[in-house]
């Protein structure tokens, strides 16, 4: 197993505009050929979504866009939210291996492991960004009444302003804590796969 490769993968989330009680997912895939480790890692890094928060390609990404549509209800000396729907719109973008007859079975059996937590990883994105979509619905529905509409939309900005930041502190120490563990992880991964393999409860890699 190639150093090189478990030191380069390290998985990244792309947020998008303006945070999600309703969920929207779509997956997309590229395409990745080769049939050694040393091919991989290099499509890999080739053909992997571009990340402008890093500068670079990665294995996986998971795009995110929230809305927010709230609706308010005045009176002659208040305004207040009536009601407030936050849905987070997702594409979890993922690599698809075209694996040649010729590819040995350690290298299979790598990118079995591999593209499974790559795929758990981007999922995990997808988690992060519907629970703070879900405490963004449930902070604009709780705020208390203000003296008029713009304040009542300032103040749903605020707390919007304030989730979203939250969101994407949790993200990136997602990320931050993925990235140390990657190698262990992988490692630790491989090992109990094979395991189940030889103990005959999976499949040899195909």
């Amino acid at each position: 197993m190639k150093r090189s490769l478990l030191g380069a993968l390290l998985l990244a989330v792309t947020p998008l505009p303006a945070g999600a009680a309703n969920l929207v997912k779509t997956y997309s895939y590229f395409s990745i050929n080769g049939s050694t480790l040393d091919d991989i890692e290099m499509q890999l890094s080739k053909r992997g979504p571009e990340v402008k928060s890093t500068g670079g390609r990665h294995p996986g990404a998971t795009q995110m866009a929230f809305t927010t549509r709230i609706s308010y209800a005045q009176t002659s000396k208040s305004c207040r939210i009536a009601d407030a729907v936050v849905t987070v719109k997702v594409k979890v973008i993922l690599p698809e291996w075209r694996r040649p007859r010729k590819a040995d079975a350690d290298v299979r059996l790598f990118w079995d492991t591999l593209s499974a937590d790559i795929k758990r990883h981007e999922e995990r994105h997808v988690e992060i960004a519907r629970n703070h979509g879900r405490e963004l619905e449930d902070a604009l529905k709780a705020t208390y009444p203000q003296r008029n509409c713009d304040a009542a939309k300032a103040k749903a900005a605020q707390i919007t302003a304030a989730v979203l930041a939250r969101h994407d502190q949790d993200q990136l120490r997602f990320d931050r804590v993925e990235s140390v563990n990657f190698e262990s992880r992988i490692l630790r991964l491989l090992r109990y796969r094979t395991e189940r393999i030889e103990n005959g409860r999976l499949p040899p890699p195909a």
